[in-house]
């Protein structure tokens, strides 16, 4: 099985984060969005991936050997496809043609999920689905009588469903998809502008292939800084259930107090702080006189004199003597 990830957005609403780093590789209590994404699909999958090919713009070859090796972390070759137009969902997704070849997951790295259920890979296709109370934002799919999907609508302005499509997707043929593609591409077939993955569904759909929802427990944004803090504090939430160990033994902990969950990374020194509950501190940070909750920093922070709350920062920020929320790029001073 391969799994393909369409990421290649700009991520404009998580300015100034994006600006050195791509939304995907951004981290939610110590790994990259994509890294979590694809752990999850391979736990739901139970079975052996062959390639994790990232479709992605031009984000550099450090980037790009750092997908390459969240693949390999989990057996599968890593494969980079680019898009350098913005031209809808379908169009991204035919950039990896050439993975499109037998069983294949498509998971935009816009989202994270958990769900407890095991994929039946005797359908057609499952498109995971979760209900939202207003789904004009959203692709919905409706379902008939035998709970088979039986029409995908791209964001109604009507009610029509409240199955809101999350962004991943089961197909049993790849080959089959790619095909549709192509036909919208052809023919320019769009729809509000783009061509789309539902409209190439739909035609599948529509030729006898039978696709089933598979609804997940929870489903986390992570578009805009405080969905990524919101998205951090319930993986926290779930890893500190499950027993995961999420504060490093090299942490230097001087007159401070950790009230968890929290992430705390490597080489981390806190004095005279009080951190948590919901924070995510990546490797080498530095917090002093502080107090810091529901915040994310990434590595080689150094805060101090600061009362903390909803905060983002990137790498290397120096912040000192505030009280506020800030949201803060790689290498602020502030």
């Amino acid at each position: 099985m391969r799994v393909i990830v369409p990421m290649a957005g700009r991520g404009t609403r998580l300015r100034p984060h994006t600006l050195t780093t791509p939304k995907p590789l951004l981290h939610v209590a110590g790994k990259p969005i994509v890294q979590r994404l694809v752990e999850d699909i391979a736990a739901i999958y139970q079975g052996d991936i062959e390639e994790i090919a990232y479709i992605i713009g031009d984000f550099g070859k450090e980037a790009e050997q750092n997908l390459i090796s969240v693949a390999e972390a989990l057996g599968a070759k890593g494969t980079i496809y680019y898009q350098y137009e913005a031209l809808g969902t379908a169009h991204a997704i035919q950039q990896a043609k050439d993975s499109l070849k037998g069983e294949v997951i498509i998971a935009f790295a816009d989202t994270l999920f958990t769900a407890d259920f095991s994929l039946d890979r005797s359908k057609d296709g499952v498109i995971w689905v979760k209900k939202v109370e207003d789904p004009k934002a959203y692709g919905v799919v409706t379902l008939d009588e035998s709970g088979v999907i039986n029409a995908l609508v791209e964001k109604p302005q009507e009610f029509v469903s409240d199955l809101a499509i999350i962004g991943i997707y089961y197909l049993k043929d790849g080959e089959n998809l790619a095909s549709e593609i192509q036909y919208l591409l052809d023919n320019n077939i769009r729809e509000k502008g783009e061509y789309q993955l539902t409209n190439a569904l739909d035609n599948m759909k529509n030729k006898g292939l039978k696709f089933v929802p598979g609804e997940v427990n929870e489903w986390m944004d992570c578009g805009n800084k405080n969905m990524v803090l919101d998205t951090t504090e319930k993986v926290l939430g779930f890893e500190s259930k499950k027993g995961i160990k999420l504060v490093d033994d090299s942490v230097s902990l001087v007159n401070s107090v950790i009230i968890p969950p929290c992430f705390i990374g490597k080489n981390v020194t806190l004095i005279n702080s009080v951190i948590g509950p919901n924070v995510s501190l990546g490797d080498g940070c530095v917090v002093e006189n502080s107090v810091i909750r529901n915040t994310s920093a990434r590595e080689k922070t150094v805060i101090k004199n600061a009362v903390l709350h909803q905060a983002m920062m990137g790498t290397h920020v120096v912040y000192t003597g505030k009280s506020e929320s800030p949201d803060l790029g790689d290498y602020s001073k502030f």
